[in-house]
């Protein structure tokens, strides 16, 4: 297989795997603590390689996700977008960041994202969500160190596989 393949098929499957995540059922007690997949996903492809990831690719991501999860069509799509956004405007910044330091700013990112989600639930009507909607920021924040260990050994592997 030769390398821009390789490189496509990990950019491709860590995003087809995130969203297999986001549908993984999990006990009611464990729901608050399940870290928002796709964006972690999206974060780090975005940090690594941003002249693959845009906006427009967050809209689409976001559109596929609402679509498999059943949620609002536009509601992921929306919050991925603006996190998108965000991203790559600080990325030269953030990319060199201690992982201590990644891990507090990808917190940042996903509590943003929490406040947005709780913008649009207001917008439609919905009622204002229980304490344990705030907790999935940390979860990301927890799970950020291992999910970017994990694609940066991925890609390391490939590229030296290829050399």
């Amino acid at each position: 297989m030769n390398r821009a393949r390789a490189n496509a098929l990990l950019f491709w499957g860590s995003f087809a795997l995130c969203y297999l995540l986001q549908l993984m059922p999990l006990p009611q007690v464990l729901l608050p603590f399940k870290p928002y997949w796709l964006a972690l996903v999206l974060v780090y492809w975005a940090l690594e390689t941003p002249e693959r990831v845009g906006l427009g690719l967050a809209f689409a991501l976001g559109l596929a996700g609402d679509a498999i999860s059943g949620e609002l069509l536009g509601e992921q799509a929306l919050r991925l977008c603006i996190l998108c956004f965000i991203l790559l405007r600080f990325r030269s910044r953030l990319r060199f960041f201690p992982m201590w330091q990644q891990s507090l700013a990808v917190f940042a990112l996903l509590l943003n994202d929490r406040i947005v989600l709780l913008m649009i639930r207001a917008c439609a009507g919905e009622p204002t969500p229980p304490p344990a909607f705030w907790l999935e920021p940390f979860a990301g924040m927890l799970m950020w160190p291992w999910m970017f260990l994990l694609l940066d050994d991925l890609r390391a592997r490939l590229r030296v596989h290829e050399s």
